[in-house]
């Protein structure tokens, strides 16, 4: 932002207009969930079944109960990397189901 408060890019003009309009956590819920297959990997991909976003949290289905197991353990690390993904603070945790 510049002195006078007006946005200085076309990215300042547009975020602010989505926070304006109430729709930037939508879009960064739905950044998150399309980021998942690119931040865990096609391995982990293959054996997810759902991903959504509700009240904060990121959910996931995981086909495998053994590596869903091992996705529960390393939930804090996940989420961290989902975040810095997006370049926001969008979930606060991820759950596996």
């Amino acid at each position: 932002m510049i002195a006078s408060g007006k946005p200085n890019t076309m990215q300042d003009a547009l975020l602010a207009f989505l926070r304006e309009e109430g729709l930037e956590t939508p879009l960064l819920e739905y950044r998150i969930t399309q980021a998942w297959p690119e931040v865990m990997g096609e391995v982990i991909n293959r054996y997810t079944k759902q991903v959504y976003v509700r009240s904060g949290k990121l959910h996931v289905q995981i086909s495998s109960s053994s590596l869903r197991q091992n996705l529960m353990m390393e939930h804090k690390r996940i989420t961290q990397k989902l975040n810095d993904h997006v370049g926001s603070f969008v979930i606060s945790d991820v759950c596996f189901f």
